[in-house]
């Protein structure tokens, strides 16, 4: 199993969780102790395991410690997940991600050593909140939440290269793709001699607590 994902707990999160995954190319292992949970995930994932996953043995005879990464996301029960937490830390498993139901949930899993802490409902307000606050707004960045992504649409910035723009010096942004207008085609790390069109779409990257409005 080296390599592949392990989900436990199929509900909504975990599965489609799960699911994406295996769109993604993915081999993905679900495991949950409610029948029509696996029944469900059987068509979509690569293996699925009826098990209680708060019995240590019973995730050992299925393979976990074999796994690349796991999710655990157990519904509100902070002592079951907490508790597999701690056995898939203890099976070695190097990729460790829990969903917590509240802070002082996810501050006891950090202390038993888990990797990754989701609170869902909590990253949805944040992302919702941002789209409204920076317009363009697409995602934080998993390397650093002060750093975030922003979609712009060229206008004041056509006729112009990013070279003649000098927008890492003046605005601390780096631009990292480019989708001309009227095309389906990304540029990645784009030509800094190429010049803007009106309608042309830019991703960049930027420090997500900077004031400035830019007006590209």
């Amino acid at each position: 199993m080296k390599g592949e994902i392990a989900v436990i707990g199929l509900g909504k999160f975990g599965f489609y969780f799960a699911v994406t995954l295996v769109d993604l190319g993915f081999t993905v292992i679900g495991i949950d102790n409610r029948q029509n949970r696996v029944q469900e995930a059987r068509d979509r994932l690569h293996q699925v395991y009826r098990i209680d996953s708060t019995n240590k043995e019973a995730l050992e005879q299925v393979g976990l410690a074999d796994v690349s990464h796991v999710l655990i996301s157990v519904g509100d029960s902070i002592a079951a997940s907490s508790m597999i937490a701690m056995y898939a830390k203890e099976l070695g498993i190097p990729h460790v991600w829990v969903k917590a139901v509240n802070p002082d949930h996810q501050r006891l899993l950090y202390r038993l050593g888990v990797d990754e802490v989701i609170i869902p409902e909590q990253m949805a307000a944040v992302q919702l909140a941002s789209k409204v606050a920076i317009p363009g707004f697409l995602q934080y960045a998993a390397f650093d939440p002060e750093v975030s992504f922003q979609e712009l649409t060229i206008d004041r910035w056509a006729g112009k290269s990013l070279r003649q723009l000098d927008l890492t010096r003046r605005y601390r942004i780096q631009v990292i793709s480019v989708k001309k207008k009227d095309s389906d085609e990304i540029e990645y790390m784009p030509d800094p001699d190429y010049i803007f069109q009106p309608g042309d779409k830019i991703i960049i990257l930027r420090n997500t607590n900077t004031s400035t409005r830019l007006k590209s």
